[in-house]
């Protein structure tokens, strides 16, 4: 019988072999980031999303040149120890939600959630196909389920570490616009001026490794609590 654990989850491993199971989970993962959040927004009143055709899982609509295709690539070949990007943002305008101030704190905190709702959920999954009986004589349903596992081992990792990644504090990631929204109103109105400076400040903290300690624990702490529901 095969085990959950945080190492299993949480692992990093970009096997050549596997590249394949990488782009899918992270498309996977990127695409229903996004999706959650114009599907939060239209139900608070601003259907920008929808209307311009960008409420939809077609993986076409949100790929984002450097953040879903030439950032992942980088951290791959460079061997990182962990994997992140993001999908082209889907368009919200903030002042035709109903609430603006607190909508605007359930738009961003949607797509994380989301990312934490299919990490969990791959881990239900994984934690069935581990106790499937395996061996050389295991019936052809059991050999299929194969690629499915390793589909989930990954899928738990990469949506774990999104989630975490976009909570950090900084606009434009999900977190800062949490912050923006919950920060009295002068506080609030400083952390937003940081937001065209936002990605350089992300980059930096990757390059010197600062990203790592910030992600890193936060995580363990999730795939931790992962492992003790399902393993």
């Amino acid at each position: 019988m095969g085990k959950l654990t945080p190492d299993r989850a949480g692992r990093m491993d970009f096997n050549p072999a596997i590249i394949p199971v990488w782009v899918l989970a992270f498309l996977m993962a990127v695409v229903f980031h996004e999706w959650a959040h114009g599907m939060v927004a239209r139900r608070l009143g601003d259907d920008t999303a929808s209307s311009m055709g960008r409420l939809t899982l077609n993986p076409l609509a949100h790929i984002d040149p450097i953040g879903t295709i030439a950032l992942p690539v980088v951290m791959m070949l460079t061997g990182a120890p962990f994997l992140f990007g993001w999908a082209k943002p889907v368009p919200v305008a903030f002042g035709r939600l109903r609430n603006p101030r607190r909508d605007m704190v359930l738009v961003a905190l949607a797509g994380p959630a989301m990312n934490l709702v299919l990490a969990f959920a791959s881990a239900a999954v994984l934690s069935v196909l581990l106790r499937m009986p395996g061996g050389e004589g295991a019936a052809t349903g059991l050999q299929v389920a194969e690629p499915l596992k390793l589909l989930c081992e990954k899928s738990i990792g990469l949506n774990v570490v999104l989630a975490v990644f976009n909570l950090i504090p900084i606009p434009p990631l999900d977190g800062g616009r949490v912050a923006v929204g919950l920060l009295p109103r002068e506080l609030a109105y400083r952390l937003a001026g940081l937001e065209p400076w936002g990605f350089l400040i992300i980059m930096a903290l990757l390059a010197t490794h600062v990203l790592d300690h910030l992600i890193g624990p936060v995580a363990n702490l999730v795939f931790g609590v992962i492992a003790a529901i399902f393993g």
